[in-house]
């Protein structure tokens, strides 16, 4: 059996490319863990099952969409067979045969998907010439809004745009700012949640040099709802942090104010040196930051690997 899986802690992007490569690869969708509140809200929206949750490669052919890094994968994933990996992330891995292997620098994985379909190439990385459904199209809309939090990122490519438009005709939306905002208000109903929920909603982990590092994010039109929890969150990222990590970052992105502040657990040094900042009361805010991808990561990684 072929899955088709995103990464741990499975954002939408994740979740949403999985479901639709899935359908044209003749495949089954899979789930690394628990869906967020913003995923929930689009599957319910467009009338799709939540994908399989799978724990083990074990016997599977898999193909990863949105990661490259096996930190963010299934822990045994040597012991299935990596048909292909399609993403928009760097590359953290390598593999011992040649597989499928497209990225690129979008917005979104579901922007790279909708590439391959509107440009008929799913032929060509073994897929099927299907039409794009109305609720799948819906889905990679989302999953381009939810990613480049409605085109305000700065990973957001003209690509990214031009496709969410025609996915949003087959999909049958008709103003993309609206329902980019109700899924946003989605995205960000965090005041319910657990810190440890919080903290897992978007999380992942990274090797740099050997030093394992995490980087969580949370992204909010209305900060109260964390800032009330913010302490709270910061003693469970301490509790993570001695599972053997180097450093860890917490960042509270404020849709509306385009910028986030990042909780330091660790490494404050070099942190600090990365990013050219101060931290104080384990924290800093750092204007304009919305991307973990390309805002957070590339500095800590230039760092760590000089």
């Amino acid at each position: 059996m072929l899955y088709i899986t995103g990464h741990t802690n499975p954002d939408t992007d994740s979740i949403c490319s999985a479901i639709v490569l899935s359908y044209f690869m003749d495949g089954a969708p899979a789930r690394l863990g628990k869906l967020n509140p913003e995923t929930e809200f689009i599957l319910k929206r467009f009338g799709i099952m939540e994908p399989e949750l799978i724990k083990s490669a074990k016997g599977k052919e898999l193909i990863l969409v949105d990661h490259a890094e096996k930190s963010q994968s299934l822990e045994d994933l040597d012991e299935g067979k990596l048909i292909g990996i399609i993403d928009h992330h760097k590359v953290g891995m390598t593999t011992s045969e040649p597989i499928l292997f497209i990225s690129k620098p979008l917005g979104s994985t579901a922007t790279v998907i909708s590439e391959l379909y509107f440009n008929n190439m799913m032929p060509y990385i073994g897929g099927k010439n299907k039409e794009l459904k109305p609720d799948l199209a819906g889905l990679l809309l989302s999953a381009i809004i939810s990613d480049t939090v409605l085109f305000k990122s700065p990973t957001t490519t003209e690509t990214d745009k031009q496709l969410a438009e025609k996915l949003a005709k087959i999909a049958n939306i008709d103003d993309i700012n609206k329902y980019g905002m109700e899924l946003l208000k989605a995205k960000s109903s965090v005041g319910k949640m657990s810190p440890e929920e919080i903290i897992s909603l978007d999380y992942k982990n990274f090797d740099f040099n050997g030093k394992k590092i995490g980087i969580g994010q949370v992204e909010v039109i209305d900060v109260s709802e964390v800032e009330a929890k913010k302490q709270l969150i910061y003693k469970a990222l301490e509790e993570k942090f001695k599972e053997n990590y180097y450093l860890i970052l917490f960042l509270i992105t404020d849709i509306m104010k385009e910028g986030s502040e990042v909780l330091v657990v660790g490494d404050n040094e070099a942190f600090e040196k990365a990013f050219n900042t101060t931290v104080e009361n384990n924290s800093t805010f750092l204007e304009g930051v919305m991307s973990r991808k390309k805002q957070v990561v590339p500095p800590l990684e230039k760092y760590y690997m000089k």
